[in-house]
């Protein structure tokens, strides 16, 4: 109804062998199409960067009306980080005893430390470069902060990450960050017999280096990779950052600027040089 607050969530193209094979799992889809990261075309207003945005025939989408602006904001983040703890969960280690890293504190990072601690898990060390960073994720619920900067290689990380989790490593880690040399030394953090989910690598930023019989054959890791999300995810997102509040994480922090649309390029050059977290531009006010 006119005046109603919405989220979109995924367009799948239901077409594709994803769409017809697996529809349990429309966010393979060949052709998936999400909001804001379309190109323009000839319907335009594809993007949030509008006063005005058009909703194409078959996308799915949310009435949120009990919903901050904030919180409408985040869903879609929130949605990613869901996706990822449920993949995560099919390795069979992730529970209440659970030791969770996180790698990487930007806003994925930081919901994922949000969603790992709203599911119960105390034992979280959160890595990342940035103290500001580090600092949230111990207010999202994070036990162990440690900045890779104030190590002098990877031997020292892996002993600072030992040192937090009871001398053994991680059962579980989240790579978070999209960095090739991260993902090489996140398997080195991880115990025998542990799990990591790869959720930061969704643009191609090359190739790392990975040893298979000291990083995964000899700890038999078990590795899942988490994309995007699916549309049933977004109600337990929704759920998600209601939880979060519900237990005192301050999940409407991560939105650290807010910028009219006409001062757009101001907040990109705020985003670009990771001067805050979450960059909002607000079309209209």
């Amino acid at each position: 109804r006119p005046g109603d607050r919405i989220v979109t969530s995924v367009n799948a193209c239901g077409k594709c062998d994803a769409c017809l094979y697996t529809p349990g799992r429309l966010n393979l889809c060949e052709n998936l199409k999400v909001y804001g990261l379309l190109p323009d075309d000839d319907t335009h207003l594809n993007g949030y960067f509008a006063e005005y945005l058009i909703v194409r025939a078959g996308s799915t989408f949310f009435v949120v009306n009990d919903l901050s602006l904030e919180l409408r904001m985040l869903i879609e983040s929130a949605a990613v980080v869901v996706h990822a703890l449920e993949r995560a969960k099919l390795t069979g280690l992730v529970n209440f005893r659970s030791r969770v890293l996180v790698q990487g504190c930007g806003p994925i990072g930081l919901l994922m430390v949000a969603a790992v601690r709203a599911a119960g898990v105390q034992h979280i060390v959160a890595l990342d470069g940035d103290d500001s960073r580090l600092e949230m994720a111990g207010r999202m619920g994070a036990e162990h902060l440690i900045n890779h900067k104030n190590h002098a290689g990877v031997p020292e990380l892996v002993a600072a990450v030992k040192d937090a989790t009871k001398g053994r490593g991680a059962h579980l880690a989240f790579q978070c960050t999209g960095v090739p040399a991260a993902v090489s030394n996140i398997w080195k953090y991880v115990q025998r017999g542990g799990g990591i989910c790869e959720v930061g690598s969704f643009v191609d930023s090359g190739s790392c280096a990975v040893n298979p019989h000291h990083d995964i054959c000899a700890k038999e890791i078990t590795l899942v990779g988490s994309w995007v999300y699916t549309v049933d995810e977004y109600p337990i997102a929704y759920n998600f950052l209601r939880r979060a509040q519900g237990i005192g994480l301050p999940v409407e922090s991560l939105i650290t600027h807010r910028f009219p649309l006409e001062r757009i390029e101001e907040a990109l050059d705020v985003n670009i040089r990771q001067q805050g977290l979450k960059v909002a531009i607000l079309p209209g006010q």
